[in-house]
């Protein structure tokens, strides 16, 4: 059974920067992908960004180039930084791991984007 613990969210201002961890209780290396969703409210959850076991990348249109996803194996954590924040990134993060045989979502955390 894989855990995924979130942490980083809070309250920015607009043009604001924050980072975004999830610990996972397996290897981060033998994920087949990990990576970042979002869903503010009334909306569906939506793909921020992944990353796969082989080190692509996929970006969701609308934080191309303002976020960018990645992983320390060491320390079985995935980072979410997210630079030029907008109001618009308001939304719950989950944290997301798919294995072979299952995916695997943690808590969410909040980030609040004030304008």
């Amino acid at each position: 059974q894989v855990q995924l613990v979130e942490s980083g969210g809070g309250l920015v201002q607009a043009g604001g920067s924050l980072r975004l961890s999830c610990a996972a209780s397996g290897r981060t290396s033998s994920f087949n992908a990990i990576g970042w969703y979002r869903q503010a409210p009334g909306k569906q959850r939506e793909l921020v960004a992944t990353l796969s076991r082989g080190g692509s990348t996929n970006y969701a249109g609308s934080v191309k180039g303002r976020f960018t996803i990645s992983k320390d194996n060491a320390k079985n954590t995935v980072y979410l930084q997210m630079n030029s924040l907008k109001p618009e990134d308001t939304a719950v993060y989950y944290c997301y791991a798919a294995t072979f045989f299952s995916d695997y979502w943690g808590q969410g955390t909040q980030v609040t984007v004030s304008s």
